[in-house]
């Protein structure tokens, strides 16, 4: 039995208790959050014994659950871990990178798992095409949505476009050669909207626009390689290939075009999508790293690949800012 602490019982805290007492083999031993007002409501609607001090709670449980602002992901990351307990932590998993390397040092020292909530990677869209051959050389990414006060302790890019930089970073197998990025704070202090170009070594270049102060919601990557084109829509749940035929396109829509080089059969298949609670299915994931040692799926390393590229994005819009 899994012994889980949930600190932090806002928007986000909230679906993770409901999820977390659902999966079995795992016990809530109690939740921290010091909004008195709110921690009351969750403690009556859930059950769930309520503690005003961190560390009592952290000498209770075999893991933390961290769903608080970003601000305090580093001071209760490194409170857990200094305790020896395993970390499930929110993305991004802390507010800087100076935060961030100092916490990879400490859970590599303590010998504990840590998994950082990039819940795009257990989107179903993309759990339905991450198993092909997927090499892109050009990547086209929209991230928009509706202005919520929620989340604006960060910018746009802390808060939204480093789900796409994590799915990016987990698809391109190779170093950031250069980025390129503008921004704008409108409604907050910090970038609300920004436009980045990321350039990388094996010559891929992906190009990302985020947007907390649109009228749609958009949540779309389009990837780009070799023979095919793959279209995710993280929103919709819906995925999309074109490419040329292969023998594992039998059930694919097909059609002849006429090229330089003869005729070619294209394919188009809507990948089967599967419905997938997300987020308990990266709770699950986590579970399953703890108790039975599995992969963790999402490190703290993956997690400081992606807050560094972001953070090389956040500095690039602050020079030209400058100018």
């Amino acid at each position: 039995m899994l012994k889980i602490a949930v600190f932090g019982t806002g928007h986000l805290g909230k679906f993770h208790l409901n999820n977390w007492k659902e999966i079995e083999g795992v016990e809530i031993v109690g939740f921290y959050d010091p909004n008195d007002k709110a921690a009351k409501a969750v403690a009556e609607k859930y059950q769930i014994q309520r503690f005003t001090d961190p560390e009592e709670l952290m000498t209770l449980c075999d893991a933390a659950d961290i769903v608080a602002p970003t601000n305090y992901h580093f001071e209760l990351c490194q409170m857990a871990v200094r305790k020896g307990k395993h970390v499930f932590v929110e993305k991004p998993m802390c507010n800087t990178m100076d935060e961030a390397n100092e916490l990879v040092k400490l859970v590599r020292e303590a010998n504990i798992k840590l998994q950082v909530g990039h819940v795009e990677r257990f989107n179903p869209a993309f759990l339905a095409v991450k198993d092909m051959k997927l090499n892109p050389m050009f990547i086209e990414v929209h991230r928009l949505s509706q202005f919520n006060p929620r989340g604006t302790e960060v910018s746009v890019i802390l808060d939204l476009m480093i789900h796409d930089i994590d799915i990016i970073m987990s698809l391109v197998k190779s170093d950031v050669k250069n980025v390129y990025a503008n921004g704008v704070a409108v409604m907050t202090d910090t970038p609300d909207i920004a436009n980045v170009r990321i350039e990388f070594d094996n010559g891929c270049v992906a190009n990302l626009t985020s947007s907390r102060i649109s009228m749609k919601k958009m949540r779309k990557i389009r990837l780009f390689q070799r023979d095919a084109y793959i279209g995710i829509d993280f929103l919709e749940k819906k995925s999309e290939v074109i490419r040329m035929k292969n023998a594992e396109d039998k059930d694919a829509f097909t059609f002849d075009i006429e090229t330089n080089n003869g005729k070619k059969t294209i394919a188009i298949a809507n990948p089967v999508v599967k419905e997938v609670n997300a987020i308990r299915m990266e709770l699950e994931h986590f579970r399953d790293a703890v108790l039975y040692d599995h992969p963790i799926p999402v490190s703290e390393v993956d997690g400081l690949r992606a807050m560094d590229v972001a953070h090389q994005i956040l500095q690039k819009i602050q020079r030209s800012a400058a100018v």
